[in-house]
């Protein structure tokens, strides 16, 4: 029997860690990263955010500052660069004196098809979607250290356990002997545009509202959670697969003798 406990906690229980915590969260000009800020900003954090829209990022900044942020920055860049990978993290952290979170939430798109063989959009995807987010963890690491500092990965079920037609999304973090705290957030379809965008005609299920999924990010990297499942049926959805997978490579292990 599995007892799986829920709260939901109050944004106070936060407040002290988040106010004046220097931050840095990329993908913020839409969706949950832009959630993620506003909910930084409520909080009273430092932030600076990342994308490539620099006329989008500049209102999302304006509107943070309006909800209480210490202070709101801006830089565009496109991690599918790494010198801008590297400027994005020089800039947060000469601009905030340091860094307390690290909150990478960037994506590099794909299609819902079958993989046809375009090497060069795989090159791509594997620059965004994991390149980027070893380079900028790199570089964040010995300023974390100081602060003891968090990283919080905003990942999905498909970071986890791979479907059709999703075959070249995943990544992956690991670190050592580090005071640093990795949180990876597995999500399921939230309601953003993007996403909403590229399901149409494949999936018709419930999408969950992107400020709640920021919440629940915020929760789970403030209260440095290794592994966090938003919404609920992710965390039985990826369990559920990862017993059936067992099951299924344990019928096909032959019993040795003299065991």
């Amino acid at each position: 029997m599995m007892i799986i406990k829920v709260s939901h906690r109050s944004p106070h229980i936060f407040s002290k860690s988040l106010k004046g915590a220097r931050v840095l969260v990329t993908g913020a000009s839409t969706g949950i990263g832009e959630q993620l800020a506003y909910h930084c900003a409520r909080l009273g954090a430092q932030l600076v955010i990342t994308a490539r829209r620099g006329n989008v990022l500049e209102q999302v900044v304006s509107k943070c500052l309006e909800m209480g942020a210490q202070r709101a920055l801006f830089i565009s860049a496109d991690m599918a660069s790494p010198s801008d990978a590297e400027s994005v993290m020089q800039y947060a952290i000469e601009q905030l004196g340091g860094l307390d979170y690290l909150v990478l939430n960037h994506i590099g798109l794909s299609p819902y098809r079958m993989w046809n063989g375009e090497v060069e959009h795989t090159r791509w995807l594997l620059e965004v979607n994991f390149l980027s987010y070893a380079q900028m963890t790199q570089k964040a690491l010995p300023t974390l250290e100081k602060s003891n500092g968090s990283i919080v990965v905003v990942s999905s079920l498909l970071g986890k356990m791979c479907g059709p037609f999703a075959l070249l999304y995943a990544h992956e973090l690991a670190m050592q002997k580090s005071n640093v705290s990795i949180t990876i957030c597995i999500l399921g379809l939230i309601d953003t545009d993007s996403a909403m965008e590229k399901i149409k005609g494949y999936i018709n299920m419930t999408a969950y509202p992107a400020h709640e999924a920021a919440w629940h990010i915020i929760e789970a990297g403030a209260s440095r959670q290794s592994e966090t499942f938003y919404p609920w049926y992710t965390f039985y959805a990826y369990y559920y697969h990862t017993s059936e997978c067992i099951i299924t490579t344990l019928s096909y292990v032959k019993p040795l003798k003299n065991c």
